[in-house]
């Protein structure tokens, strides 16, 4: 009897520790992948992200910014319909053969209206600049940024969190607006948006959040570098009047320094045009104009001086989606490479920076 008891009792113990291997197993499932070290630096990431989405969501200088962009984007749809009930497109721009495009690009010469895009390029960068030139220095300010740098977080992810909650909201600030430009062009003008020109669109604002980012990642610089904040908001508020305003200024005079004769020969010429085109793509907002206009304008076959040797035998047809992409690959680069430079620099200042917790 004892004989047939053992091998029964055993039997049982290997089911009971088979039921718990599974149900091991199925718990395990559901921890994240990675060492607990990763795991904790994930939550608390995920966790700072969320706090700075929702300070500047319930903020009133966000509140105030998309309220002025929204109406900038009322204004500028109001006026591309002027346009075109006027008369306003021409050959040149695509004629009626991209006409969703021209919602973006056209303009009312009778209402003054600027179109989307110059709307975009100069309040975007006030996005930016109002999301990051605090972001640090006024934790430094209260006090809190020692306070939470001493929890169990690593220090790179509050520089992170700083920077992917900002760029979370323009991402959703700048495709909101633009998809609201799309429904209002698709609800006066009667018909839906080709592929092509949906795909064009979508990466116009994929730039533009890169454009934007840019203005970001400089801000959060200087809220780094200063301790005061409006120290911080004078400084990038001040490059960025600079590269609007007054770059185009300076690189006037030297082109009119550096001239040529009418009379030169054709490669004195396009020397000299090809050195005030390398010094006005120096500036960012060049770059992004040059961009989202060869996006949005399939019509545009080159960015840079042209000669009757390459005119010759040129087929008058706006470019494909590709053709467009790779005329404006170069800028595109020149615009992704310097966001990168200054989240580079911010972060390596960061990293370096003492922070002394107040007592």
């Amino acid at each position: 009897m004892k004989s047939m008891e053992a091998p029964l009792q055993q039997h049982i113990r290997n089911l009971m520790n088979g039921f718990k291997e599974s149900i091991r197993k199925i718990l395990q499932k559901d921890k994240p992948a990675g060492t607990p070290r990763e795991r904790s630096s994930v939550s608390s990431l995920r966790i700072m992200i969320g706090k700075e989405i929702g300070d500047h969501i319930y903020s009133w200088r966000f509140v105030i910014l998309i309220g002025i962009i929204l109406l900038a984007c009322i204004g500028s749809i109001y006026g591309a319909v002027s346009a075109i009930r006027g008369g306003s497109l021409d050959n040149n721009t695509g004629g009626d053969e991209f006409l969703f495009l021209r919602m973006f690009t056209l303009t009312s010469a009778s209402l003054s209206i600027p179109s989307f895009t110059t709307f975009l390029s100069w309040l975007g960068p006030l996005i930016g600049i109002a999301l990051g030139f605090d972001a640090v220095n006024s934790e430094r300010n209260k006090g809190t940024l020692g306070r939470l740098l001493s929890q169990p977080i690593y220090r790179d992810d509050f520089i992170i969190a700083k920077f992917m909650a900002a760029l979370f909201l323009i991402f959703v600030v700048v495709f909101s607006l633009g998809f609201l430009v799309m429904g209002l062009s698709l609800f006066t003008i009667g018909y839906p948006p080709t592929p092509e020109e949906f795909i064009r669109i979508v990466m116009f604002l994929f730039i533009a959040v890169i454009y934007i980012g840019f203005w970001l990642n400089l801000s959060i610089l200087f809220s780094i570098r200063f301790r005061q904040a409006a120290t911080s908001a004078l400084s990038s508020i001040a490059v960025w009047l600079f590269f609007t305003i007054f770059y185009s200024m300076i690189i006037g005079l030297v082109n009119s320094a550096t001239a040529v004769t009418q009379t030169a020969d054709v490669s004195a010429q396009l020397r000299q045009m090809n050195l005030v085109l390398m010094l006005n793509r120096l500036s960012p907002t060049e770059l992004f104009s040059e961009t989202i206009t060869t996006l949005l304008t399939p019509g545009i076959r080159s960015l840079g001086p042209l000669t009757m040797d390459q005119l010759v035998g040129a087929i008058s047809s706006p470019l494909s989606l590709g053709q467009s992409l790779l005329l404006v690959w170069p800028q595109l680069t020149g615009l992704i490479a310097a966001t990168m430079v200054c989240f580079g620099i911010s972060y390596a200042l960061f990293m370096r920076q003492e922070v002394r917790s107040r007592a």
